[in-house]
């Protein structure tokens, strides 16, 4: 949680001044390759011209054939999945289904990613078709959306970059005290049980720190997100960032969906109950808005 309370997963995509943004087009219009080659729409019309209903849309949701649908346009994603900046897995959840409010809590600058769509667009869904899929509640989708809204003009979603930065130091000083304790008394019961409750509260701050700099969250510029994650994840509590980014963006992206979100792919060792979560129809699409739970 951040000086306001929250933040939010939206900022894992930000991207902060405009050489970097240059870099990033350029580095894009690289990747993208083929990606661009879109095969021919179902209906016969040319590229950017289809009209498809949501069974022709979900069809194209395996492995090497992946369409998705964002504000009722329908792409096809399939060579753009390999080269996809968040990785692989999150942009292929969402084959055959509509990724409006996926694509808006994870790209914070979506008219900057909407040029790079524009290759990808094969169509858009016919007037007749709902714009959530698989028989979403259109309503508690749009109530979602209200109080997504609600909690942006509030300003709930803006960090303190001055908490953290105070925070963090908290944690480091409780480090160097633990290793002062040891260096200065030695390693005696006393000193090594409060050596232990020290580094217990240190390692449990900082693994909750680390959360909102890997969201990208804290500073407006993601350059600084990065270093300071990859300092508390990886110098004080000796683990990857990459792999913590990997697993985590796929968590929001399908929270507690089993096969989708890693967090709980722990069928038959630590999954208890004969009711196990699945994937609802009407919630499929959505995201946590607190992310530090």
């Amino acid at each position: 949680m951040n000086g306001k309370g929250w933040t939010q997963s939206s900022h894992s995509h930000k991207q902060s001044t405009r050489p970097l943004k240059e870099q990033g087009e350029r580095r894009i219009r690289g990747a993208m390759g083929g990606g661009g080659k879109q095969t021919q729409p179902e209906s016969g019309c040319g590229r950017g011209g289809g009209v498809f209903t949501w069974e022709e849309v979900q069809r194209h949701s395996h492995k090497g054939d992946q369409w998705l649908v964002i504000d009722r346009k329908v792409y096809n994603v399939t060579d753009w999945v390999k080269r996809h900046p968040g990785g692989t897995r999150v942009i292929s959840h969402y084959a055959g289904e509509d990724a409006t409010d996926a694509f808006a809590a994870f790209h914070p600058e979506p008219n900057f990613v909407r040029k790079f769509l524009k290759t990808l667009l094969i169509g858009e869904l016919a007037p007749s078709e709902p714009s959530q899929d698989r028989q979403k509640n259109e309503a508690l989708v749009q109530a979602f959306r209200a109080l997504r809204d609600h909690v942006e003009r509030e300003g709930l979603f803006q960090a303190q970059p001055l908490f953290f930065c105070l925070h963090l130091g908290h944690i480091v000083l409780l480090e160097a005290l633990a290793l002062l304790l040891l260096w200065a008394w030695g390693i005696g019961w006393p000193q090594t049980l409060l050596c232990a409750v020290l580094l217990a509260t240190s390692q449990s701050q900082a693994g909750w720190l680390q959360h909102d700099f890997g969201h990208l969250s804290v500073f407006k510029k993601s350059r600084w997100n990065h270093l300071l994650h990859k300092f508390v994840i990886g110098h004080l509590k000796g683990a990857s960032a990459n792999w913590w980014n990997h697993r985590h963006f796929q968590h929001h992206a399908k929270p507690n969906i089993f096969s989708k979100d890693p967090d709980v792919n722990m069928l038959h060792t630590f999954v208890l109950g004969k009711t196990q979560p699945v994937e609802l129809d009407l919630l499929c699409s959505f995201q946590f808005i607190s992310t530090s739970r």
